[in-house]
């Protein structure tokens, strides 16, 4: 056990630090070679870049693991770069790929429709993305400057801030979990990401369980429902794999016999008719 606590001293944080790069890198070439980001949920970009900025805010009072703070940092880089590519690529929410590419946006044929307030992180137009997050970090920058010095409060607010920051991250799965069973595919996910969300849960357990630096249970707790969740996606994957989602082939019109008394085409009985897209 002494042998593989120490592997994962050294391990587990160099590929903590280097997992950003490693889990979407990947994702952000396929999307930019393709000219879509269909399949790919944006609500990944919006809760790791929230998560990170968090947790970034979060060090001073805490002082966890150094590790940990510079994967934050990394994270924030490769998620704008993510965001940017997703958003210069999103397909129009007229096709089939635009509907995936729009989380929680029910389809045309989806069972349930889910509408955001104020259309939140389901603009058409790029601009309020950038200045949402702007918004967010210099709120966190003049709260972090106003209560640093009152020493009783920055502390219950660091502990606040921490384990918002850990919960948001921890709900990173549940996008891509329901855009998954909403389509019946996994198609656009990449499977890169996966594995390396669960290597990275696998590394991570190990280490914040065995590790002697300081690891806030935070970590720990979030850890545990994320990695569940993305063991979850494992199993959409392996059910449904990379393939398109399953759409129902129209039914065709059909010319009435020569001997029938109607002339002319005929329409099928119980086809429906389309129905108009919302714009946002």
């Amino acid at each position: 056990m002494g042998f593989f606590t120490s592997v994962a001293a050294i391990a587990a944080p160099m590929f903590l630090i280097a997992s950003p790069i490693l889990s979407y890198a990947d994702q952000a070439i396929s999307m930019h070679r393709v000219k879509s980001s269909a399949g790919f949920s944006l609500d990944i970009p919006l809760i790791m870049l929230v998560a990170s900025m968090f947790r970034i805010f979060y060090y001073p009072g805490a002082k966890y693991d150094f590790a940990l703070f510079i994967q934050s940092g990394v994270n924030v880089v490769i998620q704008l770069i993510l965001l940017k590519i997703a958003l210069d690529h999103r397909p129009a929410p007229s096709s089939k790929g635009g509907e995936a590419a729009l989380p929680f946006v029910g389809s045309q044929d989806g069972l349930s429709r889910f509408r955001r307030p104020y259309n939140f992180w389901q603009w058409r137009s790029p601009k309020p993305y950038w200045q949402f997050l702007l918004y967010t970090f210099i709120v966190l920058t003049a709260l972090e400057l106003l209560l640093a010095p009152f020493d009783s409060i920055y502390s219950t607010y660091s502990v606040l801030i921490g384990y918002i920051g850990l919960s948001v991250e921890a709900t990173l799965p549940l996008p891509q979990l329901y855009a998954n069973a909403q389509s019946k595919s996994c198609k656009g996910f990449r499977f890169s990401v996966l594995a390396s969300w669960l290597v990275g849960d696998a590394m991570k357990m190990l280490w914040f369980f065995t590790a002697t630096s300081e690891i806030p249970l935070a970590f720990k707790l979030c850890g545990i429902f994320q990695a569940f969740c993305d063991a979850l996606i494992g199993v959409q994957y392996v059910m449904y794999g990379n393939q398109g989602p399953t759409i129902k082939p129209q039914q065709e019109w059909t010319r009435p016999s020569t001997s029938s008394a109607s002339v002319g085409w005929q329409t099928p009985v119980g086809r429906r008719t389309p129905i108009g897209e919302k714009s946002y």
